[in-house]
């Protein structure tokens, strides 16, 4: 089993543990996260669903991101990664919520946010955290190492709860 395949049933194993649930905003890493996921059988119980919102109006209607926050900080920042984790995590009702947003490339990095530049938001009981990571690789690559990013800290957040 490869250490991300790993991950995932530590989380489905901690979530049943603790009879919580989940949901994931997905932008740069358009839903590989949810698809990985729901390779395992059976995680319906566990995982209530996910939104991928790659357009800024998709993060603002449907999550409730405040176009301040996009214009201000730029959908790629640890604001909005979180409100982004807030929004999906009241939308689907869930215990915890994760949130990436990203520029995986190969273009559209600037001197300020280059490609590569990955925020993560988490919302659960009590935890509102983010976090911003340099990638590197392909377009490909940065996204997996995104999806195994969220996955890292939604154990460590579930091992401290």
């Amino acid at each position: 089993m490869d250490t991300f395949t790993y991950k995932l049933h530590t989380v489905v194993r901690l979530l049943r543990h603790k009879k919580n649930v989940v949901s994931f905003a997905e932008s740069c890493t358009g839903g590989k996260l949810s698809a990985r996921l729901t390779e395992i059988p059976g995680v319906s119980d566990i995982f209530m669903g996910s939104v991928v919102c790659y357009a800024n109006s998709a993060k603002e209607d449907i999550l409730g991101v405040l176009k301040d926050s996009l214009i201000k900080q730029g959908a790629v920042s640890e604001v909005v990664a979180l409100q982004m984790a807030q929004g999906v995590r009241r939308v689907l009702k869930t215990t915890w919520a994760t949130a990436v947003t990203g520029i995986a490339g190969p273009d559209g990095g600037t001197q300020d946010k280059p490609v590569g530049t990955v925020c993560f938001g988490i919302a659960g009981p009590g935890v509102e955290y983010t976090e911003k990571k340099l990638f590197t690789g392909t377009r490909v690559q940065i996204q997996e190492q995104s999806a195994e990013r969220v996955l890292e800290l939604l154990i460590m957040y579930l091992e401290k709860e």
